[in-house]
């Protein structure tokens, strides 16, 4: 049998003014799918939880009279029924509007405070609040270039500044680890300085930083060291800044090294103290290279090619890197001279900067002089051509003094050949 509406207001009175259903009991009584507090409050729509819950009762009071008017005693049952099935879509109805707007006036315990949903990333913002957010680029774990690193890395851009290849750095992981973990004024800063008291110009650190980055691995006392150790062998400060510009491992090497090879060259060439100093300051990647070249190329001048001890002394002091010029363009570019042009051994040391020059120039000259009737290289003999001017002189020179042709007719010769 329904109840009369005064019994029902009585009723949801008591309930109100004892508190008797709290939203916690509410949800326990009807639960639903979600987890968060939001989804399980989400059956009231902007209001107190009695107050929602007086609105779901009377609307289940309307629903009953209307089955208990149309149907007879005997269907109480299908009327409890129909009332429920009735009452379910008003209720979800109900839960998908206010999921948008949940009540928040029920008392709630810490630990279901604990359960709010935190804010969502796709929450509306305003313009203000858009503005003031900065969001910089992560820092990359790896990469295979130091580009990715500059923006974050005072010391990359600094270097960037001074003329860094930075592109050429990053082929050797270890130095580019080694430069993301300097820091420019403790580790770089007193480095650069030393470099320019030595005597390297500000547009020359850039070169010599990209090829010697182990530098900054180097303690400042021990670069020092080396530094005092070369001027005690009357290396002046020029001398030391053309070294250390040309050879820029140079300050890397320790005081032993330097000394030993030093000595090697002294001894192994027989050259006195002035001349050792003046071979290493015109070549001295003789001081940081290998020794084997060295000592295979003296082996080639008095085995293969037969020149004498002195012959080799007065040629490496005016060409030096005939020290450690390839082996087989020695052998050829000899054999082609003394052998093809047929150049004496006095000849070829007073002028050995033929072993400096590439043979196929010195091949079409000498066809071309032949062809002429002009190659002849004997100075006792007139019309004499010295190996100086068939090797050094640009083409229009060579065509104008030596050829006595002109530089139409040289060209036009060398596509004959």
């Amino acid at each position: 049998m329904a109840l009369s509406a005064q019994q029902i207001l009585r009723w949801f009175n008591s309930i109100k003014s004892s508190r008797f259903i709290n939203a916690t009991q509410l949800t326990k009584r009807f639960p639903r799918p979600g987890k968060t507090w939001l989804q399980s409050s989400s059956a009231w729509p902007q209001m107190s939880s009695d107050n929602c819950f007086l609105q779901w009762g009377f609307k289940t009071y309307k629903t009953s009279s209307l089955w208990s008017n149309s149907q007879s005693t005997n269907s109480s049952r299908q009327e409890n029924n129909s009332a429920q099935s009735t009452l379910l879509p008003y209720v979800n109805e109900q839960s998908e509007k206010t999921q948008k707007m949940p009540c928040f006036d029920s008392d709630l315990t810490l630990e279901e405070l604990d359960d709010l949903p935190p804010l969502s990333p796709l929450h509306p913002l305003s313009e203000e609040e858009a503005v003031q957010i900065v969001a910089h680029p992560p820092l990359p774990p790896d990469s295979f270039t130091l580009r990715d690193y500059v923006d974050h890395s005072e010391t990359l851009q600094k270097l960037v500044l001074l003329g860094v290849d930075l592109s050429k750095i990053e082929k050797h992981p270890d130095a580019a680890n080694l430069l993301l973990r300097l820091d420019f004024e403790k580790d770089i800063k007193q480095i650069l300085l030393f470099l320019k008291d030595l005597g390297l110009e500000d547009n020359q650190l850039g070169t010599f930083l990209t090829k010697n980055y182990a530098v900054f691995s180097e303690d400042l006392e021990n670069l020092k060291i080396r530094v005092a150790y070369l001027q005690s062998k009357n290396f002046n400060k020029t001398d030391i800044a053309q070294m250390v510009r040309n050879a820029p491992f140079l300050l890397n090497f320790s005081v032993e090294r330097l000394d030993n090879r030093l000595g090697f060259f002294q001894k192994e060439l027989e050259l006195s103290v002035k001349k050792t100093r003046d071979l290493v300051v015109r070549l001295p990647r003789l001081l940081t290279g290998s020794l084997e070249p060295v000592k295979e190329n003296m082996k080639v001048y008095r085995l293969e090619l037969g020149f004498k001890h002195n012959e080799i002394q007065h040629m490496i002091t005016k060409i030096p890197k005939m020290l450690t010029a390839n082996k087989r363009k020695l052998t050829e570019t000899f054999d082609y001279v003394h052998n093809v042009m047929s150049i004496p051994h006095h000849i070829i040391v007073k002028f050995p900067q033929v072993f400096n020059t590439r043979l196929f120039k010195i091949k079409e000259r000498h066809l071309f002089l032949t062809y002429l009737g002009r190659a002849q290289y004997d100075p006792a003999k007139p019309n004499y051509i010295s190996l100086d001017k068939l090797v050094s002189i640009p083409d229009e020179i060579f065509c104008k003094e030596i050829a006595k042709a002109s530089l139409q007719d040289f060209e036009k010769f060398l596509k004959t050949l």
